[in-house]
């Protein structure tokens, strides 16, 4: 690996190869080092922290005893909500903001190096918010085909269900039954003597209403004789 392209901004090319001689250690594959940021103080630092990131993952990395043991704290990118920074006079403040947890800041980075650490921290938050968008849609998008050959099913079910059934009624032989129907012309008169016994019904309801509305004293002796006599002489 060219160690000399992590140091065009300045950074320490000693520095930068013991960084990347830890860090190459823990990448997964198609994991690549994209960019190194080292810290300077205004006093000499012999084993600065420095801020790594990779095309999957940021590396926090704090030497301590000496530089016998080194921290990392690393995050992917899924883990990190934003990237800040603030230029003081000595260098600038660069703080990483987890979705949970504490934030953590990393001070004295020369500016120039906060600058492109936070071009490309926030260039691969936004390319992994695409990418969960497109899997998102693919999924939004894929759903709805298993309902669509589920109908497509029913509608072969419900084919086989003839209509023919409903079209073929036996009404089609009603002409057999209309010519029976003309010889019964002798129930015709049938319907006279029913309509006498109606009538004769009506008679008798009404004499046995006027009865009662006498019983009932609601009508006087006179009334219900009167009434009475037009009832029956509609006979």
């Amino acid at each position: 690996m060219n160690m000399e392209q992590f140091a065009q901004d300045g950074q320490d090319i000693k520095i930068i190869e013991k960084l990347i001689t830890k860090v190459q250690d823990m990448l997964t594959p198609g994991e690549k080092i994209d960019y190194i940021a080292v810290q300077k103080k205004p006093a000499v630092t012999i084993l600065p922290d420095s801020i790594t990131i990779s095309n999957k993952r940021i590396f926090m990395c704090e030497f301590t005893k000496l530089g016998l043991a080194t921290d990392f704290e690393i995050f992917g990118w899924q883990d990190i909500k934003d990237i800040a920074f603030k230029e003081e006079i000595f260098g600038s403040k660069v703080t990483v903001i987890p979705f949970t947890g504490e934030n953590l800041s990393i001070d004295y980075i020369p500016k120039v190096q906060a600058r492109k650490l936070y071009q490309y921290i926030k260039a691969a938050l936004e390319n992994y918010k695409k990418t969960e968008l497109a899997a998102e849609k693919e999924k939004i998008v894929i759903a709805p085909s298993s309902p669509r050959e589920v109908i497509v099913e029913k509608v072969e079910d419900n084919q086989p269900t003839p209509a023919p059934v409903v079209t073929p009624p036996a009404p089609v032989a009603q002409p057999v039954f209309s010519a029976p129907v003309v010889p019964p012309a002798t129930p015709v008169s049938a319907p006279v003597t029913p309509t006498i016994e109606e009538e004769d019904d009506e008679i008798t309801l009404k004499l046995k209403k006027l009865k009662t509305l006498f019983d009932r004293q609601l009508i006087t002796q006179e009334e219900y004789e009167q009434k009475k006599r037009e009832v029956l002489s509609s006979l």
